[in-house]
């Protein structure tokens, strides 16, 4: 049975709940005037339970248990003095949504945004995140993805140390300042995604064990240590907690989806996986709202299992990352090789990461020393997101140097038509339209000294190679780490001005070109030349519609190709053209396929429209 964990308010009666199976006595106590201890009642499952008269929005309290500890509500909805103070009752039901007919976004309608909080906007809040909204219509965003919200120490983190799954982060502006983000994006047909953490909590502030030592398992362990109990003893209520609180971003804040970190260290063997459970009461939720929900996977195992549908067996996601197109994309253009890296590099695996997905699809990865992954080739590519760059593949570098500073000004535009251009949903990470230079670096702020030091010690043996050459990583409890990540907005200047607006005609062409709007795995096919130039030739659905070609040219040399069709194109995209401070084209503005060998620019791409 489904219980409402958290503390809530109708009219002036408060509703509290918390679930301490082990614990011989629990009492709520009010730490604001007037000041009240109130003893819960335990039921047969372990939930201690109140209900009292007078409770107001801004009450803070926390949980007294056996007696002896005195601690914040491990379901709290705010916490305004930070991971370690009381928690605050908030109202969750008297929000003035004014969101029109808005019913949400299928995934592959999507043209995503990965943004930071602290790191988009000068002030680091909702607020200024509204700000900008109109900057982001403009470009053609329809979608952004928020990194995770979740209550962390301090007010320095990419999301990922959050401990409290129910609190949004006070220093952002709290549950009142996302739910005026969220209704303000619906107005301007903005889908808003947010980043959830269900695979484990943050090392500092986190007091679930306090409450129960049925929150972990030591059945298996991840990166973090103990996992969350999904399928031990115990785990109903653990469950529970999660369900509720995936449930809760998308009914109580109006989130049009999830982005779920990590999946594969959820660790569960259950008959019904918890993310088969979730995908299910999402859609009940869908049915129920009649809007559209989108669950996102990030997995790094090449199993379709996590978006194939129940029916098969799977556990019913809407989509998941790719990060193999990533890396495909990135050895190529950088000749990087390194860690995992080292799969990837050549010319075909990018070729195979766009016409198959999975790059290791059952074969042999040099990396894993093993054979590794499966068939992605029963899906469409819409169920599938891809990047060139995101917060993990930029903030997990030494120095979180951006591709801005790795490749030159046309392999940026290269690098953006090879993403938006895709079969795939494209996602951009914040400030890669106009070319950020500033970093994203890895930040937090503990407030334990212990932690502190232990996290630079972590980062220094991680780029201990680095250190042989005398290179160490930024100090991540520093503020001014953390400033250096503030995108400058410097998207005024020249370059980036141009590069801001290659970026909104390739998001043009995506949502007007018809052959651009067929996922379907027949409708593409794709060959290469010279082991440089890869070409797409998109279909429409409809027989009329006209069908393109998209060539790109990944070496630093002029390159020939041709076009494996009947009938005239006409060039409607160059990137090498002098009015995108290209070298100038090379390319005719119109080419009859098979007949003809032509040239394209260095790091260039073209885009060809049957007439």
């Amino acid at each position: 049975m489904r219980r409402l964990v958290g503390s809530r308010i109708q009219s002036d009666t408060g509703y509290f709940c918390v679930w301490a199976p082990e614990a011989s006595t629990v009492s709520l106590e009010i730490i604001s005037e007037p000041a009240e201890v109130i003893p819960l009642k335990k039921d047969e499952q372990g939930y201690w339970q109140t209900q009292i008269n007078g409770i107001r929005a801004g009450t803070l309290y926390k949980y007294r248990l056996d007696g002896d500890l005195l601690r914040p509500d491990p379901a709290s909805l705010s916490q305004p003095q930070g991971v370690h103070g009381p928690s605050e009752v908030i109202d969750t039901e008297h929000f003035p949504w004014q969101e029109g007919e808005w019913k949400g976004m299928r995934l592959e309608q999507m043209i995503m945004y990965e943004l930071h909080v602290g790191t988009f906007t000068p002030t680091g809040t909702f607020a200024g995140i509204i700000e900008k909204l109109d900057y982001l219509v403009e470009l053609g965003i329809n979608t952004i993805e928020l990194m995770p919200l979740a209550q962390f120490p301090g007010s320095r983190n990419w999301g990922y140390d959050g401990v409290y799954p129910f609190a949004v982060q006070h220093t952002y502006g709290g549950a009142a300042g996302l739910k005026q983000l969220i209704n303000t994006c619906h107005q301007k047909n903005i889908a808003v995604v947010i980043d959830v953490v269900y695979n484990h909590l943050g090392p500092e502030g986190s007091y679930l064990n306090d409450y129960s030592t049925h929150y972990f398992t030591d059945k298996y362990h991840t990166p973090w240590g103990k996992a969350l109990n999904y399928d031990d003893a115990y785990c109903d209520p653990v469950r529970n907690f999660f369900l509720q609180n995936a449930l809760m971003w998308l009914n109580d804040f109006h989130a049009d989806g999830l982005r779920l970190d990590a999946v594969h260290a959820i660790k569960d063997l259950s008959a019904k996986h918890f993310l088969t459970e979730l995908s299910r009461e999402v859609e009940k939720l869908s049915h129920a709202n009649g809007r559209e929900y989108v669950l996102i996977a990030e997995c790094d195992l090449n199993d379709t299992r996590f978006i194939s549908g129940h029916e098969k067996g799977g556990y019913g996601l809407t989509g998941q990352w790719i990060d193999e197109f990533h890396h495909a994309l990135h050895t190529v253009v950088t000749g990087e090789l390194d860690g995992y890296y080292e799969d990837f590099g050549k010319l075909d695996h990018l070729v195979k990461a766009f016409e198959k997905t999975y790059v290791y699809d059952g074969i042999y990865s040099p990396h894993r020393k093993k054979a590794f992954g499966s068939s992605a080739e029963d899906h469409p590519f819409s169920r599938f997101v891809v990047f060139s760059q995101n917060h993990d593949h930029t903030g997990n570098r030494m120095l979180g140097e951006r591709l801005t500073t790795l490749v030159s000004f046309e392999a940026l535009k290269l690098i953006a038509g090879a993403v938006i251009l895709s079969p795939y949903v494209p996602l951009l990470f914040m400030g890669e339209e106009y070319g950020e230079t500033n970093p994203f670096l890895y930040f937090v702020s503990h407030t334990d000294p212990e932690l502190v030091e232990a996290v630079r010690e972590g980062r220094k043996r991680e780029f201990a190679y680095f250190h042989k050459k005398g290179l160490d990583p930024l100090d991540p409890q520093a503020e001014d780490t953390y400033n250096k990540c503030k995108l400058s907005w410097n998207y005024k200047e020249e370059n980036q001005e141009i590069l801001w607006k290659f970026y909104q005609n390739l998001i043009f062409l995506r949502k007007s070109q018809p052959a651009l709007q067929n996922f379907d795995r027949q409708a593409m096919e794709v060959f290469s030349y010279s082991d440089s130039v890869i070409v797409l030739h998109r279909k429409s659905k409809l027989k009329d519609d006209p069908s393109l070609y998209c060539v790109m040219n990944f070496s630093k040399q002029k390159k020939r190709f041709s076009l494996k069709s009947e009938g005239i194109f006409q060039k409607i995209l160059d990137s090498s053209g002098t009015h995108w401070q290209g070298p100038g084209s090379l390319s005719p503005d119109t080419v009859s396929p098979r007949e003809e060998i032509n040239t394209i620019a260095p790091e260039a791409i073209l885009v060809y429209k049957s007439k």
